[in-house]
């Protein structure tokens, strides 16, 4: 990670244009919402209902698009080109990754809809299903689990990992900063460090504050829940904000550790905390029911993944697409930038191909096994009428875990794990967010001030609560929020998109043309020591003819010409000719020594690999190949 001095002041870090606006437009927000949370309320409903009817197939249609993107660049030639420079290799191991993926993708998402969604569509059905309760439970509850699946799985990820391969391509490849403006420089060039790039910046800012805003919100809904469940505290706003207060607090905390010593540790922690807790529920409750529910998902899912991507049904669309699977899609765009990032930092020197299949695949088949382990058993408390799950997650949706757990044994232990898991997760997104946001409002900084760091934290918190008590409050303010910041930053994306593939389009072909240029640096260098090989053969063949026809001039019609090739072993080696002292009248007449050919004289020193030429009389023949044959 890339350090800087501790001196260093917010101004002189900080891109004072983005980190000025933003704070500006966020601390307002705020301030509007302290000031008159009802007129924000219904301000932010008006917007809502306003993008879902002109913008509800918009994100429908780009969610599904960033899938296509993905798979057909991993399948594609540019697959294999990698994220860095040629000779990088990853720096984690494969399952070491995998199980940072799993820290990104699990979080509070799937602690709070792992169990509220799966019972919500078996009673508030998708829109094309109209199933008969409880006649058709067993169908209703499937599609349940489907749709669960689907809101957390490749549709998900797609948007976090076109952030992510963008980030980490620009940054690692082409050594630019860590922003999502630098993903345009193919198309607007040095325009990136202008104010268009600037603004490019601010709205991914403003769009992510939104998204992290949003899951600080729901953090605290659950864990306001769990702490009202296991104790007369009322769920209510005052309990809410103080857990949001006590959470922005431990977060400085962990801030002042550093991400090493504070995120990471939590982190690791959590994941075994929430890996107890998960099989605590798939061993507590019916085991087989819920392996056989994880096979049918998984099966279910993959064969009606295209259809559930574009069912809009514009004819009697009675508000769940726009309440649930558009608000899910906004939400992740809108959380794309904190996680694209986290992904992009963690994925050095892997190849596209390698990225696109971790990143879409892995965290999907996770989403199958939590949602079937505790969405299945959720949904079997339903069906076999030990308990009303479907009123509780219609009425109270943050309660509607624990009252699972209630149904299973060890109650309390599993109620205050869950609390837990949910609260160090809050932490850890807190810490994550708040160093994502610094940075991005720091010129793409691996190491923000602690500062802006200590100051985004307390922004995002202040969103999150008058989020909580605007209008309505609760999850619906908090959806309507995320959905309207996600818009602007949608079609960012889209455009990412296409900035992306004409980076790899451009760099696919500058390898193309190096490695032919490799190539033909090869060949030309093979026709160049084969000529050469064939020329040597032609002047040694010319230049023995020559001698031979010298030695008929002469007379000497009985000598022959004797070839020998000298090795480390042969006694000649390391010996001058005098000193050999060949039979009179033999004559050493050409040594070939690699690509040399030497005339001799006595003073010459016969070397290992020598090839002699040597003159000799018929009848001394054998004598010269006796004294050749010697070994040491």
């Amino acid at each position: 990670m890339a350090s800087t001095s501790n001196k260093e002041s917010i101004k002189e870090q900080a891109s004072p244009f983005v980190f000025i606006s933003s704070t500006i437009l966020i601390v307002l927000f705020v301030l509007w919402g302290i000031i008159s949370p009802s007129h924000l309320g219904s301000t932010a409903e008006t917007a809502l209902d306003w993008i879902i009817e002109n913008f509800g197939w918009f994100y429908m249609t780009i969610a599904s698009l960033f899938i296509l993107f993905g798979l057909v660049v991993a399948i594609s030639p540019f697959g294999k080109l990698r994220l860095g420079k040629d000779h990088d290799r990853p720096e984690h191991s494969f399952i070491s990754w995998v199980g940072m993926l799993f820290a990104a993708g699990l979080g509070v998402g799937f602690v709070f809809f792992g169990v509220a969604e799966p019972i919500l569509y078996y009673s508030e059905q998708p829109p094309g299903y109209s199933f008969s309760l409880p006649e058709q439970g067993g169908d209703a509850a499937e599609v349940g689990l489907r749709y669960g699946v689907f809101h957390w799985g490749l549709h998900a990820w797609g948007a976090f990992s076109i952030v992510g391969l963008t980030l980490a391509y620009v940054q690692f490849r082409k050594n630019r900063p860590a922003l999502i403006s630098s993903a345009f420089y193919p198309l607007l060039g040095n325009k990136t460090d202008g104010w268009m790039g600037k603004g490019i910046d601010l709205l991914a800012v403003i769009s992510t504050c939104a998204g992290v805003a949003t899951t600080f919100g729901i953090s605290a809904l659950q864990i306001s829940g769990g702490i009202s469940f296991l104790s007369p505290l009322e769920n209510g706003i005052p309990l809410q904000l103080s857990i949001i207060a006590i959470i922005t607090i431990l977060f400085l905390f962990s801030a002042v550790r550093g991400i090493n010593k504070g995120i990471k540790r939590l982190t690791n922690l959590n994941l075994v905390l929430a890996g107890i807790l998960m099989f605590f529920v798939l061993f507590a409750g019916q085991t087989i029911t819920l392996l056989e529910s994880m096979v049918t998902t998984l099966g279910s899912y993959a064969a009606n993944v295209v259809s559930m991507s574009f069912s809009m049904d514009p004819y009697s669309d009675d508000g769940w697409l726009g309440a649930n699977t558009i608000f899910f899609w906004a939400w992740h765009m809108s959380w794309s930038p904190f996680v694209g990032l986290f992904i992009a930092r963690i994925s050095k020197g892997r190849t596209i191909r390698e990225f696109i299949a971790g990143v879409l695949l892995v965290p999907t088949l996770m989403a199958v096994i939590w949602f079937s382990v505790f969405g299945g058993t959720a949904l079997d408390i339903q069906l076999s009428g030990v308990f009303d799950m479907a009123s509780v997650a219609t009425n109270e949706v943050e309660l509607t875990l624990f009252y699972m757990l209630d149904q299973l044994p060890l109650t309390m232990i599993s109620s205050i794990l869950a609390v837990l898991v949910v609260g160090i997760f809050f932490v850890t997104s807190a810490d994550s967010a708040a160093f994502v946001l610094g940075s991005m409002t720091s010129n793409g900084s691996l190491n923000p001030s602690f500062k802006i760091k200590i100051l985004w934290g307390v922004l995002i918190a202040g969103t999150a609560s008058v989020l909580l008590v605007s209008g309505d409050g609760g999850l619906d303010a908090l959806q309507t929020a995320a959905l309207t910041a996600a818009l602007p930053f949608a079609f960012i994306l889209v455009f990412m998109l296409i900035a992306m593939g004409t980076m790899l389009t451009r760099d696919w072909k500058t390898d193309q043309r190096r490695k032919q240029n490799a190539h033909d640096d090869e060949l030309k260098k093979a026709m160049k020591e084969e000529a050469y090989e064939d020329l040597k053969k032609e002047l040694t063949s010319e230049w023995r003819e020559e001698l031979k026809r010298e030695l008929l001039a002469n007379g000497r019609a009985t000598a022959e010409m004797v070839h020998f090739q000298t090795t480390e072993d042969s006694w000649i080696t390391g010996k001058t000719l005098a000193e050999i002292k060949f039979p009179a009248h033999v004559n050493v007449s050409a040594i070939e020594r690699g690509d040399s050919m030497l005339s001799p004289t006595g003073s010459t020193m016969i070397q290992a690999g020598d090839y002699l030429y040597i003159l000799v009389e018929i009848e001394q023949k054998e004598a010269v190949q006796d004294i050749l044959r010697k070994t040491i």
